[in-house]
Order: structure tokens, then sequence, then C-alpha cells
């Protein structure tokens, strides 16, 4: 069985780990446009922060390749797919026959089609990355044009360097698409304490030498623009190949497109209407896919979304159905905008379906964990909000945790798998991540699983 990845990614290099562990003989090629190994994506804004080195965010060691015999062409991107003779063609002409093909070819950075745009630098690359730290350097002054994730993250890192930045963002409200309008107002007065300037309801127009022209004829000053302005699934070698395409390359529950020898993952791929962005959707439509190709049985059911925003100083979590109002829901909220905390609930039929955390809380553990499972929300509906308030107990203490509460929602790990692990020898949270992946991919599960490993060592009396 030959099997060709197309996309060395966050998903593409999960799906050959999770092959390869499932079947040591298939024969495993995979294609990467980028010339260096796989890296963690969404800890990019670690790297332009400063408190990560580029070698930090690796995913894959180079000798792991050869240990499990799977060939690499990094650099090498895939031009178009012969379904008809089952080969892929690189750019540089090779052919490589395949008898499943899995396409993992993320997306790419949206470039804004507006005069001088390439005087500014995408955000979205380890090379970009390199290429924003290099200008940032010397420049005097920033702009970060688009206020969602990504550009949030990329400006808090930039004013981390002591350089002065500004945010521009065409919505009334920064993350519109987590966050309420109180909410985004709030983590703007937030970012604006940090050093970053926000500006909302204001499109760009122009690019120039000397900042960002807006369309009301304003020039924003920078000698160093940033561009965030979200991203698009990388479709055409799908699409080209006569594959079903609508946002994303549609697959089915067994993450098959309407090509049964053909599977899409990660960003590029669309599941029942829905393109996840965020890696842990990727990583379990990987162990799916992975499943299925090594002749096991596996269905994948959609995602339940947690959006952790990973910036110094920036404390935020939102889940689910945030922008339902009282007239379709029980909506408990708190907002302290001095303090810079904003804290809301969306009950829907007695259950969570969507929540906001902006400023440090407690809550984070157990509102998540509500949220994944589903189940009947307590009727102290404050004590969730303030777990220190109520006299009921804390379920995201380790005392008190069910061995089923999910501590990485990136790799899916429960606080039952980090025991076992414990149980095993782990003794630290090196330990634990080695064998379970937990903390590696957006890390902010790091103090939770600290927090259960010192447990349980106290539970033993052993020091760690």
């Amino acid at each position: 069985m030959r099997l060709v990845v197309v996309g060395n990614g966050m998903a593409g290099s999960r799906l050959i780990s999770e092959v390869r562990a499932r079947d040591p003989h298939m024969k495993i090629t995979v294609f990467g446009a980028e010339t260096c190994r796989p890296y963690n994506r969404i800890l990019l804004s670690n790297v332009l922060a400063g408190s990560s080195r580029p070698e930090q965010v690796r995913l894959v060691d180079p000798a792991w390749y050869e240990a499990h015999d799977v060939e690499a062409a990094f650099g090498s991107a895939v031009a178009w797919i012969d379904r008809e003779t089952r080969h892929v063609v690189t750019e540089d002409g090779r052919r490589e026959p395949y008898d499943l093909l899995v396409l993992a070819t993320g997306s790419d950075a949206i470039v804004p089609p507006i005069p001088g745009v390439d005087r500014a630098i995408p955000f979205r690359t380890l090379e970009d990355c390199e290429r924003i730290m290099a200008a940032a350097e010397h420049a005097r002054g920033a702009v970060v044009v688009g206020g969602g994730l990504l550009g949030i993250e990329a400006a808090r890192g930039l004013a981390g360097r002591g350089l002065p930045v500004t945010l521009l963002h065409l919505a009334g409200h920064l993350m519109e698409r987590q966050l309420d309008s109180e909410a985004g107002v709030v983590l703007g007065e937030t970012l604006a304490g940090l050093g970053v300037g926000i500006r909302t309801g204001v499109s760009a127009s122009q690019v120039e030498e000397g900042g960002v022209r807006l369309d009301d004829g304003e020039l924003v000053e920078a000698d160093l623009v940033v561009l965030a302005c979200g991203v698009r699934p990388v479709t055409k070698q799908a699409a080209d190949a006569g594959l079903e395409v609508r946002r994303g390359v549609v697959v089915d529950d067994e993450m098959r497109t309407d090509d049964p020898s053909i599977f899409a993952i990660g960003e590029c791929a669309e599941h029942d209407g829905t393109v996840y962005g965020l890696v842990a959707p990727a990583w379990e439509q990987a162990v799916v896919a992975a499943e299925v190709i090594t002749g096991g049985k596996a269905r994948y059911r959609g995602s339940r979304l947690v959006t952790r925003l990973k910036a110094k100083s920036v404390e935020l979590a939102a889940m689910g159905e945030t922008h339902l109002g009282e007239e379709h829901a029980e909506v408990v909220r708190f907002s302290h905008r001095a303090r810079g905390t904003y804290r809301k609930l969306v009950i829907r039929d007695g259950r969570l379906v969507g929540a906001i955390l902006l400023g440090e809380s407690d809550a984070v553990g157990t509102l998540t964990q509500l949220f994944d499972r589903g189940g009947q929300v307590p009727g102290d509906r404050a004590g969730l909000l303030f777990p220190g308030l109520s006299s009921a107990p804390v379920t995201d203490s380790p005392t008190l945790m069910p061995d089923a509460a999910t501590i990485c929602r990136c790799n899916n790990v429960t606080k039952g798998q980090i025991r076992a692990c414990w149980e095993a020898g782990a003794r630290d949270v090196a330990g634990v991540a080695a064998a379970t992946r937990a903390t590696t991919g957006c890390g902010t599960c790091r103090d939770a699983v600290e927090g259960i490993v010192g447990w349980l060592c106290e539970q033993e009396g052993i020091s760690v």
C-alpha cells in the first residue's frame, strides 16, 4: 500500500505519525511546500514575541523520518493530481504513484488587493515570522492589519518588543467571530493598556512607504506593516482534479473526498459544512483518517471549539455560541472594564452552549469541561463564574476532577490518561508530553498538567 500525503504541516505530520504507529510497513511519502521540517504554527506568536526560539516550535525531529521509514520531500510543492493513473506531480516534475492520497494542504494568508500591499508582510509561516522579526529590529513603528486572533497575537508580540504598534480592524470590535461587542471593547482596552493602539471600523486602502492609508485618506504612520487578514483553504489541486470543493475540500465522516482513494484533513477540509481553523480539529481528523487508512473503523463527528488567545498578559477563552442574547438563551454576564474582566455564560435547555472569559479566571477549566460534555449546568450560576465565592466544590481541582475530564483539548488527553502515564513512570510535564502529547498544541493546558502531576507526586510523597 502506497500512501502519499500532500502537506507536511501540523495536520500532515500528525497523520503520518498516527499511520506509522498503526502500520509499521506501509510505504509513506510526504510532500511539503515549505523547505523546513514541520513546526507548531499556533506558537509562532511566541516566536514573534521573543518568548520562544524557532527551534523550540519544531514538531518533528529530522531523524524521525529515516527512523520510521518515511520519505519526506521538503520544498516540493505538488502541482496537480492525476486521478486516472493515481499519481501526484510536483512543480519540479516528479511523479509519485499512490494507492491512497491525503490532502493536508492547509491555508494561505489572505492578502487584500490594495495598492502597495507587497510592502507588507503576511503573518502565517515561520519564514514570515522571521521576516517580521528582522524588520522589527530597525522599525520605529508598526501597523498590524486585522483584529482577529492572529492579528492580536502579532500586535501584542511586537509591542512586547518595545515597538509602537497600531492595530487596524474593519469590524466594529476585535475578534467579532468569537466575541460579542462588549467583550471586544474590553479586550481592546486591555490591549491599549499594553501598548497596542486600537482602531476599529477602519479599512486600509493602500500600503505606502510611510504606513497605511485608510479609506478616509488618513495615513497611519509605520515603517513595518503586518497583514493578519484571515486565511483561505488551499484547494486548487483538489479543484483541478475534479474533487468536490466548496469553501474547503468536501469530506465525509471518514475524511474521504468524493474519490474514495483521496482523503482531506485540517484547514483545507470541509466537513458537514464547516472548515475548522484550529489545531485540535485537525489532529482529531488526522486520527480518524489514520485509523481508516490502516483498515480500522472511525468516524469524525465534528469538533466543539474553544478559542484561546496566546498573548502575554491577556487571558481569553471563548467557546461555542457566544453571540446569543436573552431572547434565545439564558445569559449570565459580568463586566468590570477597569480591571479588564468580562465573563459571559450562554445556557440553553440547562446546558452550557457558549462562554467568554476575558481576564484572569479560575473558572476556565470547569466551564470547558461543562461545554465539552454537554452536561447539565449547576443551579449556582454565579458560582460558575466565580468558583472562589461558591460553597460548591471546585471541579477543576486535581483532587475532584473526574478521570474523564479533558485536560489537553488539542490532543484530547484526559486526566485519567495523565494519571496512567504518571503511574507508568512519568514524573514531570516533559514525560507526560512525550507519552501523551499533552501541552504540545497551543500550550494553554500546561498549568493544568503541572497541577495534576504535582498533586499525584504529593499524594505519594514524591519530591519533584
